[in-house]
């Protein structure tokens, strides 16, 4: 377990390990299946679940607040770009399919942020994210549990 969190409960661990940005379940989850802690697993999927709503109002409340030429602006152009194409052509699917990608930078942050970014619905934008949070953490589980079983995946 990373020693910025051992001092927690251990449910507590798997959430603070979760809201990092740009890791995520990405990390979470691997841990959780490695220490045999599949217990916390819906902790973890509902965590990053939880991550859209107060990053949708954060950037909603902050954007314009961040310097042009500030590395968080640029950041975010980076994230719209990469978004850009999937949801320019496969609209709410594009986003989900965004957020799926299991590697860092897709995740749950990054597709909310591309959704503000893109002026999506909310609720639609939140909907997607779910979908593709959903879909990247059973991904993830799935190679965790299959590489703890002994199998090599490349």
């Amino acid at each position: 377990m990373p020693e910025f969190v051992s001092g927690l409960p251990e449910w507590l661990k798997y959430i603070v390990i979760t809201w990092i940005p740009w890791i995520e379940a990405r990390a979470a989850v691997p841990l959780a299946v490695q220490q045999a802690e599949q217990v916390y697993l819906p902790l973890i999927l509902i965590a990053n679940l939880a991550i859209f709503w107060p990053g949708y109002y954060f950037l909603e409340f902050m954007y314009e607040r961040f310097p042009e030429d500030g590395w968080l602006h640029r950041k975010f152009e980076s994230i719209r770009a990469k978004a850009d194409p999937y949801v320019e052509k496969y609209g709410f699917l594009g986003l989900a399919l965004f957020v799926a990608i299991p590697l860092p930078g897709t995740g749950a942050y990054s597709g909310t942020a591309a959704s503000w970014l893109l002026d999506m619905e909310p609720k639609r934008a939140f909907l997607a994210v779910s979908l593709g949070v959903v879909a990247a953490f059973l991904v993830v589980w799935g190679a965790s549990e299959l590489v703890s079983a002994g199998v090599k995946l490349f």
